[in-house]
Formats: C-alpha cells, sequence, structure tokens
C-alpha cells in the first residue's frame, strides 16, 4: 500500500529514468492525447462500477483513474504542489 505522494515519487522516478518495459513510461509515449484516453476509460470504469460492482472493485477502478491521472500530471510537467494549490 501506498500514499497518494508516494505513488507520484514512484512514477516521476521510472519517467526520470526512462526505465525500459515500464508501464508509466510506455504511457507518457503516448502522450497527452493517449493518456488522455485512457483517463477517461478508467473514469467510465470506476463509475460504473461504483454503480454495478462491489466496493472493492470501485476502489480498483478509483485506484487506475488516480494512477493515470498522476502520468497525466506528469506529461504536462505538474508537481503535487501544481495540483495541490487547487484543492
Amino acid at each position: 500500500m501506498k500514499t497518494f505522494d508516494e505513488l507520484f515519487a514512484e512514477l516521476s522516478g521510472k519517467a526520470a529514468a526512462g526505465s525500459v518495459g515500464s508501464a508509466t513510461v510506455a504511457a507518457l509515449e503516448t502522450g497527452v492525447h493517449g493518456i488522455g484516453k485512457k483517463l477517461v476509460e478508467e473514469a467510465a470504469e470506476a463509475w460504473m462500477a461504483a454503480e454495478h460492482e462491489s466496493k472493492e472493485r470501485a476502489a480498483q477502478e478509483l485506484s487506475q483513474l488516480l494512477y493515470h491521472a498522476q502520468v497525466m500530471m506528469l506529461a504536462c510537467g505538474l508537481s503535487l504542489d501544481d495540483v495541490y494549490a487547487h484543492l
């Protein structure tokens, strides 16, 4: 288990290292458009899981949504502080 901040640090490290075989690096290579499509897909899946499936499935889908949101942050050069400033 990890926190939102810990996940961002992990993903930032993978992105900076260009880790071969990393799903994060591969996602970043698709650019903002590709990441955006995945972000929308995960949002829909989170919604459907919340509507029609268990709390555990909703949590799983929401975790994927948070992951892809962080990948988008990296693609846009945003830090946690940039986003936290708007919460």
